[in-house]
């Protein structure tokens, strides 16, 4: 199991990144026409946001280990012993990942907080 470098990472912060703005676009736009026509109450589009990046984190990697990214980059998550990581520990890298601070741990631990928190990590398939 070859543990994968900054650039793969980034390159599946990207992707998934890129995805998820589009959908929270789309699910923004036809709530908006919800809000307009029938008086539905707003909702802030970064609470949106926030919401559909832990639920498309968390439901990939929960079932499939990977998220859109990871398949394009032939990565997946693996806890330390190599095997699919369990529901806690995907719950707890989804919630860590939501916070802004996650990616400046890289110097100091050698991995994003949210692989230090919830004892995964990713690697090459």
């Amino acid at each position: 199991m070859n543990q994968v470098g900054i650039g793969t990472r980034v390159i599946n912060f990207v992707v998934d990144t890129l995805l998820v703005v589009i959908l929270s676009f789309v699910v923004n736009k036809v709530w908006n026409f919800y809000v307009i026509y029938w008086e539905y109450p707003y909702i802030n589009p970064l609470l949106v946001f926030g919401v559909l990046l832990f639920v498309y984190y968390f439901i990939f990697e929960l079932f499939w280990a990977k998220t859109p990214g990871k398949w394009l980059s032939y990565t997946k998550v693996v806890d330390k012993k190599g095997l699919k990581p369990g529901f806690i520990q995907i719950f707890l890298r989804s919630i860590v990942r939501l916070t802004i601070i996650d990616c400046f741990f890289i110097p100091f631990l050698n991995k994003p907080l949210h692989d230090y928190v919830s004892n995964t990590e990713v690697v090459e398939v």
